[in-house]
């Protein structure tokens, strides 16, 4: 079975998918044991830490498919990818789709923001015009050829042109052949549901803590007509806020022990990272 399918299956069988947003081997392991279904790598917390920059269309589509390479490589769970607008146009998005394919991705958000495109919660978003997007949808469609890839068709009209335009571009996507829909940034309850109501699915809906979407658990989101429930930034948010207190207090008091009880242990992590089947493959292969 492919990674795209075990995707479709898990909608089939319990209705809404949780994905959280992942940004390294690290995370993308520890997300793993954790018992999801499919993680997301998501642009905002890879340019972040690996560039230490906003989403503000500074990632690159070569560090993009570095980074889902190598966090492709460390899980056995669907990773579905935010590949942004595809890094140019129609020609490279087929580039795009080509090379996450090769490095195991199961799927891809590909969105109609003009680059350099920002994140969906930040103001001053453009997009292109919806022809020029299809073209670019089709091209990604196109490019899987006989691969089982899922793709993920956003729109960020919605503060840039309206909700009506958001809704009319989304039903345009699923009628091109998208997998599923991504309506960013809804500013209420009420817009959900007016989604909900007029786009065929399975639709994303896009949790990011004190953003412009109000946040919602699975069901409640389930009931508005969204069955891919994508956490992209918690994950980011807390080891930024853990490494801030750890490096605060180490400078303050040059320890760490008044927080020793917050820091995973140095066996748990070993486990994390896979240090015992190292020493047996050393074992078996030592001279």
């Amino acid at each position: 079975m492919t990674q795209a399918q075990k995707i479709r299956d898990a909608l089939q069988q319990k209705g809404v998918l949780v994905m959280p947003g992942v940004y390294d081997c690290l995370s993308a392991k520890i997300a793993s044991r954790a018992g999801f279904e499919v993680i997301f790598i998501t642009g905002y917390s890879v340019s972040a830490t690996f560039l230490g920059e906003p989403d503000f269309g500074l990632l690159t589509q070569t560090d993009l498919l570095a980074a889902s390479q190598r966090i492709c490589s460390v899980t056995p769970l669907p990773v579905i990818v935010d590949a942004d607008t595809g890094y140019g146009n129609a020609v490279n998005v087929i580039r795009t789709v080509r090379e996450l394919i090769r490095g195991g991705a199961a799927g891809m958000f590909l969105e109609d923001q003009i680059w350099p495109k920002r994140c969906g919660h930040m103001k001053g978003k453009q997009v292109v015009p919806l022809e020029e997007y299809l073209k670019k949808l089709r091209a990604a469609i196109d490019a899987r050829g006989t691969d089982d890839f899922f793709i993920v068709a956003r729109t960020d009209a919605r503060q840039a042109l309206g909700l009506e335009e958001a809704i009319r571009r989304g039903r345009a996507f699923k009628e091109a052949g998208a997998d599923a829909v991504f309506i960013e940034a809804p500013n209420t309850k009420e817009e959900m549901r007016e989604i909900g109501r007029s786009v065929p699915g399975p639709l994303v809906a896009n949790m990011i803590e004190r953003g412009v979407t109000p946040t919602m658990g699975p069901e409640e989101l389930k009931e508005l007509g969204f069955q891919l429930i994508v956490w992209p930034l918690g994950p980011l948010y807390a080891s930024a806020r853990a490494l801030e207190n750890v490096y605060s207090t180490l400078r303050r008091a040059g320890t760490t022990h008044e927080i020793i009880d917050r820091l995973i242990s140095f066996d748990d992590f070993h486990d994390i990272i896979g240090l015992k089947e190292k020493y047996a493959l050393d074992e078996k292969y030592k001279s």
